[in-house]
């Protein structure tokens, strides 16, 4: 698989099984813990929407108290473009979360390395559309 897949791969996945997290949709909570946070790089840090740096741990602690609470909550991508060398991608692209009548709009910026297996998260910056 080429570099472009595999990161493309990745921002779609993670989004389809936070969509899940946060809707609580899974036959095993741990399972799908563990698959959201394997994508990320132990050094991953992001710059939420407000301004604040997110730190891997922080969000592995954050995840468990957002299970299930959005059962309504769709995200869709958009607009998904990608450019990368032999170790490392950038891909920006556009990030709508609807929760009933609700919705979010974020323009993300994210860095991957990337390996022989798959693209890991490093560093997602996120701005509010």
């Amino acid at each position: 698989m080429k570099n472009t897949e595999k990161i493309i791969l990745e921002i779609t996945e993670f989004h389809s099984n936070i969509e899940k997290w946060f809707q609580g949709k899974t036959d095993s909570q741990e399972a799908l813990y563990e698959t959201l946070v394997s994508g990320f790089s132990p050094e991953f840090s992001m710059i939420n929407g407000n301004g604040d740096t997110v730190t891997l741990q922080m969000l592995s602690d954050w995840l468990p108290t957002v299970f299930g609470k959005f059962p309504e909550r769709r995200i869709q991508l958009e607009n998904i473009v990608v450019e990368n060398s032999d170790h490392h991608g950038l891909a920006t692209y556009v990030e709508t979360q609807v929760t009933g009548a609700n919705s979010n709009k974020r323009q993300s910026s994210a860095v991957f390395v990337v390996t022989k297996e798959k693209a890991l998260w490093l560093h997602l910056v996120e701005v509010w559309m």
